[in-house]
């Protein structure tokens, strides 16, 4: 993919976190995801790819833009896509931290297809890279992730998504001694966080959706960090799933190149609630400022991007830092 191509993408989050962050602590999650979607459509017609959205809102019955299978773009090279245009509906409509507008495209193939089902993830950054295993219990994983940051596991801070199916995991890791950061919606972020370091996160771990993983795994890839992840299809439906994408084995352990192949993938965020390393979208009179984060693997690019909008060119407005 062109490398120009990474700016486009910004575009494309930020035009969705601009529209739903107009809702944000109103309380309609369904409104403002609807802004998002709208938005990040509207921009990628522009974007010059063939692109294949295989993570989106759903199937083509169930949505009318960004579906699993729509063509995207204005033509070029061949992509597939994995959108999440609100990530943290409830969080926006309730005003609190930690919801992006998120995407990540690879060369046509390379990402997994996931399916909307749930998925268990480990994820850690750079200096904990190679050190996890899923199959392990809980408390050598953090032995193995402190090890690696060079600090005792007291010393850890774990998020877990606040579920009642997480008492196990919680349990352990204060058994462990680990600092835990209980979160109510949207693993993406936090998994990002982990493998920045003085973010304050230093490891996700827990059940949460499939297709938020592939996400969360396109950053990780692009920050040096590790990530392991299983299916955990608890239907007849979701079992089939699983087999048509071709793994028999249910309970096998998928890597960081399982989720994301190839060595050309690119990640765009933007914040529309703070995160831990963005402000969220700031409105006034005739414009708004976005912070964004863009990641290409193949150049090992990581740039944050502070971005201010002119809606109206006549508005009496300057840029302050």
């Amino acid at each position: 993919m062109d490398r120009v191509l990474t700016l486009e993408f910004v575009r494309v989050t930020e035009t969705a976190a601009v529209k739903a962050g107009r809702l944000m602590g109103k309380g309609d999650k369904m409104g403002a995801d609807q802004l998002a979607v709208d938005g990040m459509h509207s921009i990628l017609s522009t974007v010059p790819i063939d692109g294949t959205v295989v993570i989106g809102e759903g199937e083509m019955d169930e949505a009318p833009m960004l579906y699993i299978g729509e063509k995207v773009g204005a033509g070029g090279t061949e992509v597939d896509i994995a959108v999440d245009p609100l990530e943290g509906t409830n969080l926006t409509a309730k005003g609190q931290d930690g919801s992006i507008a998120v995407m990540a495209i690879a060369r046509k193939g390379n990402l997994l297809h996931a399916p909307d089902m749930y998925m268990e993830k480990l994820c850690v950054g750079p200096r904990a890279k190679g050190r996890i295993d899923l199959t392990q219990p809980v408390q050598e994983n953090l032995r193995r992730i402190a090890e690696g940051l060079e600090r005792g596991i007291d010393d850890l801070t774990v998020v877990i998504l606040d579920r009642p199916r997480h008492q196990e995991i919680i349990d352990e890791c204060r058994s462990a001694g680990a600092r835990i950061k209980l979160i109510t919606d949207g693993d993406v972020s936090p998994a990002v966080d982990a493998g920045i370091e003085g973010s304050g996160v230093h490891v996700l771990m827990g059940i949460g959706g499939a297709p938020e993983g592939v996400l969360a795994a396109a950053a990780l890839k692009c920050l040096g960090g590790d990530m392991q992840a299983r299916l955990i299809p608890y239907t007849d439906e979701e079992r089939k799933r699983c087999w048509e994408m071709g793994i028999d084995d249910i309970n096998r352990v998928m890597t960081l190149d399982d989720l994301v192949k190839g060595d050309d993938c690119i990640f765009s965020a933007t914040a529309i609630t703070d995160t831990p390393m963005m402000r969220g979208v700031q409105y006034f009179g005739g414009g708004a400022r976005t912070m964004s984060v863009v990641m290409r693997y193949k150049s090992g690019t990581i740039r944050f991007i502070d971005t201010f909008h002119r809606f109206d060119k006549k508005a009496k407005w300057s840029i302050h830092l």
